[in-house]
């Protein structure tokens, strides 16, 4: 058995390095091609991508840099968009958040279509012409309830992650038993948004409302072994959850018998010799309807969150000028935030995915968003941010 879509490797746009994937493929289902109108076309797939969303990843001091992150244009519908941000962790961390990265996006699609189509193998791929496509009220196919659609996509993520692990334990070149990687992955159909979400990276939505109020939304949990259930669940499997005495606010995951390895996340894929143990690959999955005040969404590795609160984030995006650069924004002040607050500590790798859930210019949206919150500020001097 191998790894699904493996046959045909992907064709992909890199920016930067290879940390950083931009993909715009007949295998999203979308119906483009990266390959299409040869070196001109593949570029303006790249430039296409970029109008979407903003990706950037940062190597740490801790050695090779193990963030990865992806966008797949045109997945599963036209519009349609996935992107994902993986953090890798062990010896082998790099190599595995990177092969979770390239795979899990298709995966997680070909799942999708096999409940959409009742069959893994024929069939049309998951299209804007599907009946489960969103629309906007206009007319032209139909919409499932939020939680029937909440409830497909969320068996469509957790077989394709329970598919994912068992391939990597699979991997003969791939030793997982005390390496893994996060994984927080947003799916965007239509106006409907999934959120998937694996570990400790984090997932941040920022929505104005009509008087101009900027709010940063979570929509993940960190799952962390400090969290009660996920604590719990790990003791009943013989799993050990404590701090050391030098970081006593870390709690992290021990084998039964010896003190290693000293997870800080209760859930992730790969470090098969916990999985015996209460963590667990099972992901939590939410819907959302994209409404008019949603700006932007910003997945982030724990490197940008442990040293960054959810409103700087939003704010240092919204400052930014160029939304392509948004996410390198985030990047560079977490990183620079690590060197201040923790001077003697080794820089985390920082990376960011800030998908964009408006259409107009960023100039405008920026701008549109800065005259509302002065004019709320304005009559409300100490009720706004």
């Amino acid at each position: 058995m191998g790894i699904c879509a493996s046959s045909e490797r992907v064709e992909q746009e890199h920016e930067c390095d290879e940390n950083v994937v931009y993909v715009m493929d007949e295998q999203c289902g979308g119906g483009g091609g990266a390959g299409e109108g040869g070196e001109d076309g593949r570029g303006a797939a790249a430039a296409a991508c970029r109008k979407v969303a903003s990706l950037y990843s940062q190597k740490g001091k801790k050695g090779p840099n193990q963030d990865a992150v992806i966008l797949c244009q045109g997945f599963g519908m036209e519009d349609g968009v996935f992107c994902g941000v993986f953090d890798g962790h062990g010896r082998c961390g790099q190599f595995v958040s990177k092969l979770v990265r390239d795979y899990l996006p298709f995966m997680i699609l070909s799942h999708r279509n096999a409940l959409f189509l009742g069959d893994d193998d024929d069939g049309p791929a998951f299209s804007d012409a599907s009946p489960s496509s969103s629309t906007d009220g206009s007319g032209g196919g139909s919409s499932p309830a939020p939680a029937q659609l909440l409830e497909e996509w969320r068996e469509a993520c957790a077989n394709a992650f329970e598919a994912m692990d068992k391939e990597l334990k699979l991997q003969a070149d791939l030793d997982c038993s005390f390496s893994g990687t996060t994984a927080v992955c947003a799916i965007k159909q239509g106006r409907d948004l999934i959120v998937a979400n694996l570990g400790d990276s984090r997932a941040v939505l920022a929505t104005m409302s009509d008087t101009g109020y900027l709010r940063a939304v979570q929509l993940t949990t960190d799952q962390k072994p400090n969290l009660p259930q996920e604590a719990e669940r790990i003791k009943r499997c013989n799993g050990r959850v404590f701090a050391l005495k030098d970081e006593p606010s870390v709690l992290r995951v021990w084998l039964p018998s010896e003190d290693c390895p000293g997870l800080a996340m209760a859930r992730s894929l790969g470090d098969f010799r916990l999985k015996r143990h209460g963590v667990v690959s099972e992901p939590q999955v939410a819907h959302r309807r994209v409404e008019r005040g949603d700006l932007f969404i910003i997945l982030a590795t724990d490197g940008v969150w442990d040293v960054l609160s959810n409103e700087e984030v939003v704010s240092i995006v919204c400052a930014t000028p160029r939304k392509q650069h948004a996410s390198k924004a985030v990047a560079e002040a977490a990183a620079q935030r690590w060197r201040t607050r923790y001077p003697s500590s080794r820089v985390d790798d920082c990376s960011a995915v800030c998908l964009f859930l408006r259409d107009q210019d960023w100039g405008s949206s920026v701008a549109a968003a800065k005259a509302k919150a002065a004019a709320a500020a304005a009559r409300a001097p100490h009720g706004h941010c």
